[in-house]
């Protein structure tokens, strides 16, 4: 693990793990998770929303970075609504779309785009009254299909049946991801948040990125941000890690630093303007 600082205390350390971003905002990225990041986690992933006061910081960090964006799981326009925020960009459904600042409509990897229609079918087949009566939700991601367990009335009832979704899908050759209480059902492709956050800066002009995340997803995005390093396309990448109850053990191992929870990304967000 490289350059991992201690837990972070806002009023002191915080401001000076971010000097590399801070001292040059007009070569900065600024990346971000949405949900348990920006977003606080809910029971249905539908009411998900940006808190106005987080949402009046990311407008002003706009204004003064080259670059801000968020990288989500969810579809990118999906995304853009639940931040409200339109002049920003969004990479979506792990990287397999990029909704650029202003556009109407994401980019979407063609591979990708081959595998929506099966995808969608084996969900529907999947999305049996079995698991509508342990109160499984299933969200249509277009090239994903997710299934959630968060608040099902038996949790462990709901997620024993959604593991029997994700044997069927690997049998089927399509690829399971497991979050926060939600299976992902994805194609047999490379797509994860690091290509995301590599295709979101190629040819952006940016020396130094931060990407701030709370979960497994975002380790990808760590990796990708410490690989545009190596790779001599950075200067400088900045990953820290949400803590939460809920957050896997590696993003703290795998972070430069960690704040506490959504309210501790917000302190994070004014400590960049």
């Amino acid at each position: 693990m490289r350059g991992i600082l201690d837990l972070v205390s806002p009023a002191a350390t915080l401001p000076e793990a971010l000097d590399p971003i801070r001292s040059d905002p007009a070569n900065a990225a600024v990346l971000l998770d949405i949900d348990g990041t920006l977003a606080p986690i809910v029971r249905h992933s539908a009411d998900a929303q940006v808190p106005e006061a987080t949402r009046t910081l990311l407008i002003e960090i706009s204004r003064r970075y080259r670059l801000l964006g968020c990288v989500s799981g969810r579809r990118a326009a999906t995304a853009r609504q639940i931040v409200a925020i339109g002049t920003i960009a969004y990479v979506g459904n792990h990287g397999g779309e990029l909704l650029r600042p202003g556009a109407t409509r994401p980019e979407i990897d063609p591979q990708f785009a081959e595998w929506t229609e099966r995808v969608r079918q084996f969900a529907e087949r999947s999305y049996t009254p079995e698991l509508q009566l342990v109160r499984v939700r299933y969200e249509d991601k277009g090239g994903i299909a997710a299934f959630h367990w968060r608040g099902a009335p038996d949790e462990a009832s709901a997620e024993h049946a959604v593991r029997e979704v994700a044997a069927h899908a690997e049998q089927e050759g399509l690829v399971v991801h497991w979050g926060r209480k939600v299976l992902e059902v994805r194609p047999p492709l490379a797509l994860d948040k690091g290509l995301g956050v590599c295709s979101l800066l190629a040819g952006a002009g940016v020396a130094a990125a931060l990407y701030v995340g709370d979960d497994s997803t975002d380790l990808d995005a760590f990796r990708g941000l410490r690989s545009l390093v190596d790779s001599g396309d950075l200067a400088s990448a900045l990953c820290v890690a949400v803590s939460s109850d809920e957050a896997p053990a590696d993003l703290s191992l795998e972070a430069d630093t960690v704040v506490e929870g959504t309210d501790g990304v917000r302190r994070l967000l004014g400590a960049l303007l």
